[in-house]
């Protein structure tokens, strides 16, 4: 079971629970990473339709729920290795926003720029679907015409890169 990490609004750690347990009242933490290439691509990713969040809707690259023992960097390289393979990164840390939709938590943004084909991803299909490079105009006319398939964080990542 994963053992999820309770913060308080300042974000610092009150507790843990386990992922099954969280409602919508605690708040937790939460890493992201937005992948771009030199062709100015992001490249996201398909959630898988098993995900209880979101199944089948596309986000950033990487997202990771941090665990109890982790940091928000520890968990980013855990993640991008576990969901898409990415081995031996080093991300450039961003910026750290709150979130309060849905769900409540703090969403730690990193960034890296690769230039590789979608065939030398290797992708977890228990966490992704698929994946595939979005060039950037391409991406903000999808968002406006199909606003459902794309988490939130896809348009707040646009804005912010």
């Amino acid at each position: 079971m994963d053992v999820i990490i309770i913060v308080d609004d300042e974000d610092n750690i009150i507790g843990t629970k386990e992922r099954e347990s969280i409602t919508e009242k605690d708040l937790y933490r939460v890493s992201v990473l937005w992948v771009t290439n030199s062709k100015d691509e992001i490249l996201l990713a398909k959630r898988s339709l098993n995900k209880t969040n979101s199944p089948g809707k596309w986000g950033p690259a990487v997202t990771g729920t941090v665990e109890e023992n982790e940091t928000y960097d520890l968990n980013m390289i855990k993640e991008a290795e576990e969901e898409i393979g990415l081995k031996n990164i080093i991300p450039q840390k961003g910026i750290k926003i709150r979130m309060a939709t849905k769900y409540n938590y703090f969403c730690q943004w990193y960034s890296i720029k690769i230039d590789r084909n979608l065939d030398e991803f290797r992708i977890k299909k228990s966490e992704v679907e698929e994946i595939k490079w979005f060039l950037r105009e391409e991406l903000s006319h999808k968002i406006d015409e199909n606003r459902d398939e794309f988490i939130l964080s896809v348009r707040h990542g646009l804005k912010m890169f």
